[in-house]
């Protein structure tokens, strides 16, 4: 990685240009990147006759704008910030004292104090708070577009949306021209992505050269989370490592345990990352110092195989329901315990398109188109119902004109793959 002096001649550097000088930034035009995304959020709402949408969440918001501020807290007290957005004007409501963060972003045309319509912000006082909310916001609305707005909405406490419902406008929900903004992701976008993963899987490196007898789960957890924090990346979303039994079922998160000789342990990064990305890809690891088991190293087999099938049949223009069709066959051992999707999107956080097992697709399936430009991540848990251990395994890649490019790089494990 390389050094920057945070000191040498950037002491009047605004904090914009500190972030865009960042190492992790080196080789990618931002501004392009951010320009893009704003684009491509106008043109889903222009798509879908939305007029203005207040933007809730903040992965959201920052996809939008670039702004970037107190993630998951602002997830949890909303409407904490919030972004106004026209065809025409971008208005960031921030978080009281926290105005400045947004200098120099040419996404937001102003930044204004958030109004908190929260019961935690404004006690008993809370209806006519998100009253006085709705007011505001659908009087600047009707200013900037006319008197009959079409407003999509993310969620917020229920009282916000009734309120607004109540000021004559057409409340809609926001969620799909956001997520079909975020699905086609730029070139230039992609050098983020990139950037995300190669730091993701420095962290996972350490993480997996620090994997002993007697460690606990927790604290080689924090080996993945102190080196991504240390390169600039946001958190981990889940906690998603585990060992020996706990890896079976799947979804077990991340605990005291102590990892045991010769046993597997298993890992779905989950990690917002560098420029807010999603580095999201899946390793087992096995402890030792002994060989693999047959068993184990045919969990790592069968989950290999369900990934790089999976990877091979993926095609631009090919639909979600042939995917689902030509997707690997679960054996029936194992079928109980499938992860609940065979490959997702993945920008800024696990997103559109869903790709779900043809056993699955029936009951929670829906149809679409794979575009080149959309980032997905192939995933495959092969544990038996009532077994001892189990496998996760997962890549991400990116959907070109002619097929798809690995973006993953983290090697898998010889000895599991009993090579």
């Amino acid at each position: 990685m390389a050094d920057i002096d945070w000191h040498a001649e950037r002491q009047g550097l605004e904090p914009l240009e500190l972030l865009d000088a960042a190492p992790e930034s080196q080789g990618i035009k931002l501004k392009e990147v951010r320009l893009y995304r704003l684009q491509r959020v106008r043109e889903q709402m222009a798509r879908h006759r939305v007029d203005a949408l207040i933007v809730s969440d903040p992965v959201n918001i920052r996809y939008a704008t670039g702004a970037r501020n107190m993630q998951v807290f602002s997830a949890r007290n909303t409407p904490a910030r919030y972004l106004l957005l026209t065809q025409d004007r971008s208005i960031l409501f921030e978080f009281t004292g926290c105005e400045h963060l947004a200098a120099g972003l040419e996404t937001i045309d102003e930044v204004r104090p958030a109004m908190t319509a929260s019961f935690v912000a404004a006690g008993d006082d809370i209806a006519s708070r998100e009253v006085r909310w709705a007011t505001m916001m659908a009087g600047e609305i009707r200013r900037l577009v006319g008197a009959s707005p079409r407003v999509g909405m993310e969620r917020m406490n229920a009282g916000t949306a009734i309120a607004m419902s109540r000021q004559g406008v057409e409340v809609v929900d926001a969620q799909q021209p956001l997520e079909l903004a975020r699905a086609i992701k730029s070139s230039e976008e992609l050098k983020c992505v990139v950037a995300s993963l190669r730091a993701t899987e420095r962290a996972v490196h350490k993480l997996r050269d620090a994997i002993r007898p007697g460690i606990t789960e927790n604290a080689l957890w924090s080996v993945l989370h102190q080196s991504v924090i240390e390169e600039n990346g946001d958190y981990c979303e889940t906690r998603l490592l585990n060992s020996g039994a706990r890896t079976n079922p799947w979804f077990q998160e991340t605990a005291t345990k102590r990892l045991a000789a010769n046993e597997l342990v298993a890992l779905d990064t989950d990690v917002v990352g560098c420029h807010g990305y999603y580095s999201d890809f899946s390793r087992t690891f096995h402890v030792g110092p002994d060989r693999p088991s047959a068993t184990q190293r045919e969990l790592y087999r069968l989950a290999h195989e369900q990934v790089h099938h999976n990877l091979g049949i993926l095609e631009p223009g090919m639909t979600f329901r042939e995917y689902s069709e030509k997707a690997w066959n679960i054996p029936a051992k194992y079928h109980a315990n499938r992860y609940y999707l065979s490959a997702h999107g993945c920008g800024m956080t696990g997103e559109f398109p869903y790709l779900y097992h043809h056993h699955d697709y029936q009951d929670a399936g829906y149809d679409g188109v794979i575009e080149p430009g959309m980032v997905l991540c192939v995933e495959s848990y092969i544990g038996a119902e009532g077994g001892h251990e189990g496998v996760k395994l997962e890549e991400q890649v990116v959907v070109t004109n002619t097929g798809i490019e690995l973006l993953t790089q983290f090697p898998f494990e010889t000895d599991l793959l009993g090579e």
